[in-house]
C-alpha cells in the first residue's frame, strides 16, 4: 500500500514539475517583430511592427527611439498601437516607421518590452538597404570625377533619376481661404470708401448729414400750447381750477424765457412783472399779464375759487399778451425781392 502510495506522489509530482514552466510562461507576455519590406532603396521606408501578446491588465512599456533605432536606420514616425483582447490575452501592435540613406545590410538587435515585471526581448531582425543600379556609362564617369579628370558635374551624362516623379500635390480648397478673405475684407473698405464719399457729397451740398428738426419759433409753441390748453377744457370744469392756472402760468413763463431770455421759470410774479415794465411800453401788455399772474397765485396759494368767466378772461389774454410780445415777421430778401420785381416787370413789358 505504501509503495502504491509512493509511485502517485511520484507521477503528481513529474506532471507539477512539467507543467509548472508552460504555466508560467503563460503569464508572460511574448514578443515577436517583423519588418516590411525587408530591403528598401534608399530613402524608401520600412515599416516595423512590435508584437506583445500578454495577460490582459499588464502595462506595458515599450522601447521609444528619439532619431536612429541602430546608427544608420532613422525612426521617423512611431504609429497609434492597435489592441485586440480576447479571452483575457492581450495582444497589441506597435509600429515604427523607418528608413536609410545608407546602403548596407543592418542587424536590428533584439527590443526590450517590459510587463510591469520582467523585460522581455524581441527577437532580431535585418534589414537591407540597396543603392540604385547605375548604369556603365554613369560609373565611368563617376570614376573620371574620382580621378579628377573632369572639374564639372554633367548631370545628363551621370543619367541620375529620381526614384519617384514628382508629384503635384493635391487641391485643397482651405489652403486658398485667405483668398476669399482677402476679397470680401477689400468689398467692405470699398464699401465704406464709398459710404463716406456718399456722406461728404451730401453734406457738402447740404451743408449737414442729416436733416435738423424744424424749430418752430416761440411765439407759435406758446400759441400751440394754450390751444390744446383751451381744448382740454379745464377752465370749465370744477375743482381743476389749480391745474389750468399752473399750466396757462408754465406756458407764459416759458414764452418769457425763450423770447426774452429771462429766467421767467424761477422768478416770482412781481419779478416778471417788473422785468415786462423795463421790456415793454405798452400798458395792455402789462395788464393783460398782471391778470393772469394774479388770478393764478390766488389760485394756487389761496384757494381762490375763480368764475368760468374769469377764466375764459385769463385764456384770452394769454393768446393777447402772446401776439403783442411775439417776433417781428422777418423781412423778405431783398435780392428775392429786386428778382420778383424784376420778373413782373418783364410779363408786364
Amino acid at each position: 500500500m505504501n509503495k502504491s502510495l509512493h509511485k502517485i506522489f511520484f507521477w503528481i509530482g513529474s506532471v507539477a514539475l512539467f507543467i509548472a514552466p508552460t504555466i508560467l510562461s503563460a503569464q508572460r507576455a511574448s514578443v515577436r517583430a517583423t519588418i516590411q519590406p525587408s530591403e528598401i532603396m534608399i530613402g524608401q521606408q520600412a515599416l516595423i511592427n512590435l508584437q506583445v501578446i500578454t495577460p490582459k491588465g499588464k502595462n506595458i512599456q515599450i522601447p521609444v527611439y528619439e532619431k536612429e533605432i541602430v546608427p544608420g536606420v532613422e525612426v521617423l514616425a512611431m504609429l497609434k498601437p492597435d489592441t485586440t483582447i480576447e479571452n483575457n490575452v492581450m495582444t497589441l501592435n506597435f509600429k515604427y516607421v523607418v528608413t536609410s540613406f545608407d546602403s548596407t545590410l543592418y542587424n536590428i538587435p533584439r527590443m526590450p518590452v517590459f510587463d510591469g515585471t520582467d523585460t522581455i526581448f524581441s527577437n532580431s531582425f535585418g534589414l537591407k538597404v540597396t543603392s540604385p543600379v547605375l548604369k556603365d556609362s554613369t560609373r565611368t564617369y563617376l570614376e573620371k570625377l574620382k580621378n579628377k579628370e573632369t572639374d564639372s558635374i554633367d548631370f545628363n551624362q551621370l543619367q541620375l533619376n529620381d526614384i519617384k516623379p514628382i508629384q503635384k500635390p493635391p487641391f485643397v480648397w482651405t489652403d486658398y481661404l485667405w483668398i476669399l478673405w482677402m476679397i470680401l475684407g477689400v468689398g467692405l473698405l470699398a464699401a465704406i470708401v464709398l459710404a463716406l464719399i456718399y456722406f461728404v457729397l451730401k453734406k457738402k451740398r447740404k451743408g449737414y448729414f442729416f436733416t435738423p428738426p424744424q424749430v418752430l419759433p416761440a411765439h407759435v409753441r406758446a400759441i400751440q400750447a394754450l390751444d390744446k390748453l383751451k381744448a382740454d377744457k379745464l377752465g370749465r370744469q370744477e375743482g381743476r381750477e389749480k391745474e389750468f392756472y399752473t399750466k396757462i402760468a408754465d406756458i407764459l413763463r416759458i414764452y418769457l424765457a425763450e423770447r426774452y431770455g429771462i429766467n421767467a421759470l424761477e422768478m416770482t410774479s412781481g419779478e416778471i412783472l417788473n422785468e415786462i415794465r423795463k421790456l415793454s411800453d405798452a400798458d395792455s401788455v402789462y395788464e393783460n399779464l398782471k391778470q393772469i399772474l394774479s388770478v393764478a397765485d390766488l389760485v394756487k396759494f389761496a384757494k381762490y375759487k375763480p368764475y368760468p368767466d374769469e377764466n375764459d378772461l385769463s385764456i384770452m389774454n394769454a393768446y393777447l399778451f402772446v401776439n403783442q410780445t411775439r417776433e417781428p415777421d422777418p423781412l423778405p430778401d431783398k435780392s428775392e425781392s429786386k428778382k420778383d420785381r424784376g420778373e413782373g416787370d418783364s410779363d408786364n413789358g
